[in-house]
């Protein structure tokens, strides 16, 4: 069966509008001229200023400890998408009582059950890019973590500062770079959720996915926390 047989025009340009969507707002965020203002940005901040006074810490218990806990949130967040995409296959049986109950909204006409599948199959893979996300940053978390055990003592610190540094460095990019697969991942979640409003309507899927986008926006840029670190 062609795609043309499974999507109409409207499903259509609301498929492009949410996948559009979603480049140009990671895009955005992104941008160089923007990503200063962003949250994630100035988290990075913090993570040097975190990795700067790990450095003269003689004690670094509290830094495995944060650690551990960066690992575990990512652990969680790619088993809860491995138990959705599980949740999708399992929906793919029930895609004929779906397409029935959907057809009695009034937002919605005719729903086969192939557009039902197509749309189920859509979801399982944006589950799918996000636990990848999720598994690759918590191994660069892991690998972050034996960088942060090779950074210098503060004795041997101050003897080889070049040294220290380029550990710091090291460490400090290995965790910027998990954080940005993190937030990728988590990203990927959250427009996941706009998409479920295409299991209503094509327009529906287009006004959930602009909410989505106001809302990570307003977070990465007007939020409190954001105030917070600005």
């Amino acid at each position: 069966m062609r795609i043309d047989q499974i999507f109409d025009l409207p499903n259509l340009l609301a498929f492009i509008a949410f996948v559009g969507g979603w480049i140009a707002y990671s895009f955005v965020v992104e941008m160089p001229a923007l990503a200063h203002r962003g949250m994630s940005q100035l988290m990075n901040r913090q993570r040097e200023v975190w990795m700067r006074t790990l450095l003269r810490r003689d004690l670094r218990m509290i830094d495995t400890a944060i650690m551990a806990g960066l690992q575990q949130g990512t652990g969680f967040f790619a088993s809860a998408c491995i138990f959705a995409i599980g949740g999708c296959f399992a929906l793919l049986g029930s895609a004929q009582q779906i397409a029935a109950i959907v057809t009695d909204l009034p937002l919605q006409g005719s729903f086969e059950r192939s557009l039902v599948e197509a749309k189920l199959l859509g979801l399982v893979t944006i589950f799918a890019y996000a636990f990848f996300k999720f598994g690759w940053a918590y191994r660069l978390f892991n690998y972050c973590t034996i960088l942060i055990g090779a950074i210098p003592m503060r004795q041997e610190a101050d003897a080889e500062p070049d040294v220290a540094e380029a550990a710091l460095q090291r460490a400090l990019t290995m965790n910027r770079i998990a954080a940005r697969h993190f937030n990728s991942g988590l990203r990927g979640i959250f427009f996941g959720l706009g998409y479920l409003g295409w299991f209503i309507g094509p327009w529906v899927l287009v006004g959930t996915t602009s909410l989505v986008i106001l809302i990570l926006g307003h977070r990465q840029f007007y939020s409190d926390a954001n105030r917070c670190l600005s």
